[in-house]
């Protein structure tokens, strides 16, 4: 074996650029969730049609009511909490496991959304909602905008 001297200005950093750059906030770094957020926070799909905005959230290994659902200051409010635990005793020794799964998701809702007809399903690990729009949000029509 032989030592080879470490020469500094070749080491690799792979967000030295990153944190130097002026796109990076090192005065918020901690502070804004990066460190802390949570990785298990579910997908979330939005679809615009005419009628209707459709949401789809994936949370599988929930059931129905693991969730609720608010809405609130124009806000659709998501949470879900879900917890299991299995204990298997024998004469020489006893196992117990658990889980414990939860999320918290707050979408701000557009005007146009009919807040007394927002519908929500559950099905296969996929959390659904149909909300509605208002009749005069369906008819209008795109305004192109001229670039000065």
């Amino acid at each position: 074996m032989s030592l080879v001297k470490f020469k500094h200005r070749n080491r690799r950093r792979p967000f030295a650029n990153l944190i130097t750059s002026d796109f990076f906030d090192n005065d918020n770094f901690f502070d804004n969730g990066f460190l802390s957020k949570n990785l298990n926070e579910p997908a979330l799909n939005v679809k615009e049609t005419k009628e209707a905005f459709e949401v789809e959230l994936a949370a599988p290994g929930f059931s129905k009511k693991d969730f609720e659902v608010t809405i609130d200051d124009g806000c659709l409010n998501i949470s879900a909490e879900s917890s299991n635990s299995k204990e298997e005793k024998d004469d020489n020794y006893t196992r117990q496991e658990f889980s414990y799964s939860s999320f918290e998701k707050r979408l701000q809702l557009p005007d146009s959304v009919k807040e007394e007809d927002v519908k929500a399903t559950y099905k296969d690990g996929v959390l659904s909602f149909n909300l509605a729009k208002t009749e005069d949000s369906k008819n209008r029509q795109p305004k192109k905008v001229e670039i000065a």
